[in-house]
């Protein structure tokens, strides 16, 4: 069974939604290279000393310091693992696959339009984090939280203008990726524009076939 897994996909295509049923079922554990540095940061870790360097002056975390926290952390990954968020770049693509091979990497396939009519209707909660879509995953009730109870927000960045400019980025620097893995052979796009159920257990079928 696959149980070294990338997911793909642009801003708003599910990855971490589906991250999250996956490590449920699988008992995978989640690797989010956000997560991981401001652990690091959190805990005074050598690595977070370094890295929050760069955090605080608003720089981009250097590629090794990124990728030590995730060989570290792979090592304590029993059944496996998804990283969501990383690689971002096929330099980082190249340097994970020097620490360990990779069974698939799962790419979410969204156009751009369906994209921005998602993100400017997702709303996160205040409390827990936790996401939700107006549209396709709206709160049992309005505005407020299914888990806590707490008031939901719309994050400053999902805004039509802010969400094309995530698009331009990623196509610039992390589609590449999708050749990447096809050419390595692991690459398994999934047609991600349904609803959340389908498009779970698409990936989930796939896994348990595997």
């Amino acid at each position: 069974m696959f149980t070294r897994l990338v997911l793909l996909g642009p801003p708003g295509s599910g990855k971490g939604t589906q991250t999250e049923r996956l490590c449920k079922e699988f008992g995978f554990t989640h690797i989010s290279t956000g997560d991981l540095l401001r652990e690091a940061v959190r805990n005074g870790t050598t690595l977070g000393i370094k890295a929050k360097k760069f955090m605080e002056a608003g720089d981009l975390v250097p590629d090794d310091l990124v990728i030590e926290l995730v060989r570290l952390k792979l090592d304590n990954c029993p059944k496996g693992f998804v990283l969501d968020g990383f690689p971002r770049t096929v330099e980082q693509a190249k340097a994970l696959q020097r620490i360990c091979d990779v069974d698939a990497a799962i790419n979410l396939e969204v156009n751009e339009e369906d994209i921005v009519g998602r993100m400017i209707n997702r709303r996160s909660c205040k409390k827990c984090g936790a996401v939700y879509n107006l549209q396709s995953n709206p709160p049992k009730k309005a505005g407020t939280c299914d888990k806590c109870g707490v008031e939901l927000y719309q994050r400053s960045d999902d805004t039509e203008e802010t969400v094309r400019a995530r698009m331009k980025v990623y196509k610039e620097r992390t589609m590449p990726l999708i050749a990447f893995y096809r050419k390595q052979g692991v690459l398994m796009s999934i047609d991600a524009r349904g609803g959340i159920d389908r498009v779970y257990e698409t990936i989930a079928g796939k896994i348990r076939s595997s």
